[in-house]
C-alpha cells in the first residue's frame, strides 16, 4: 500500500496558487523529516522542500525560494506546500516523501534520503 497520500493538485493560471497536502495513508510510522519533489514530462523528479521534525527546519530548491513555503504537523506526519505566483515551468506531477530514519544520510534536498513515497498530484500552470 501507499504510504502517503497527495492532495490538493489542478489547473490554474499563471500567478495563481495552490496548496498541496500530504498525509499517511493506512501505514503508522514516524518520520524524521518529509519532503516535496515534483517531476515533469521527460525531465528527472527533483528537489522543491524540506521540513526536518528534529528542529523545523526548512529546505528549498532555488527555483521556488520565496515563492512556496512548507508547513506541516508532526504528530500527524502532516505536511503541506503553499505555492504562490505559480509559472508554467511549476507544471509538474508533486510527490510527497517521508524519510523514517534516524539518520541522515544523503542530505535534506535529496531523493535517496527518503524511503516513504506517495503517487503524487498533478499541478499544471497555464499562461
Amino acid at each position: 500500500q501507499v504510504p502517503l497520500v497527495e492532495s490538493g493538485g489542478g489547473q490554474v493560471q499563471v500567478g495563481a496558487s495552490l496548496r498541496l497536502s500530504c498525509r499517511p495513508s493506512a501505514e503508522t510510522f514516524s518520520s524524521y523529516a518529509m519532503a516535496w519533489f515534483r517531476q515533469a514530462p521527460g525531465k528527472e523528479r527533483e528537489f522543491v522542500a524540506a521540513l526536518s521534525w528534529r528542529d523545523f527546519d526548512t529546505y528549498y530548491a532555488d527555483s521556488i525560494k520565496g515563492r512556496f513555503t512548507i508547513s506541516g504537523e508532526r504528530a500527524e506526519n502532516t505536511v503541506h506546500l503553499q505555492m504562490t505566483r505559480l509559472r508554467p515551468e511549476d507544471t509538474a506531477l508533486y510527490y510527497c516523501a517521508a524519510d523514517s530514519s534516524f539518520s541522515t544520510l544523503y542530505g535534506r534536498t535529496q531523493r535517496a534520503e527518503y524511503d516513504k513515497w506517495g503517487r503524487g498530484t498533478q499541478v499544471t500552470v497555464s499562461s
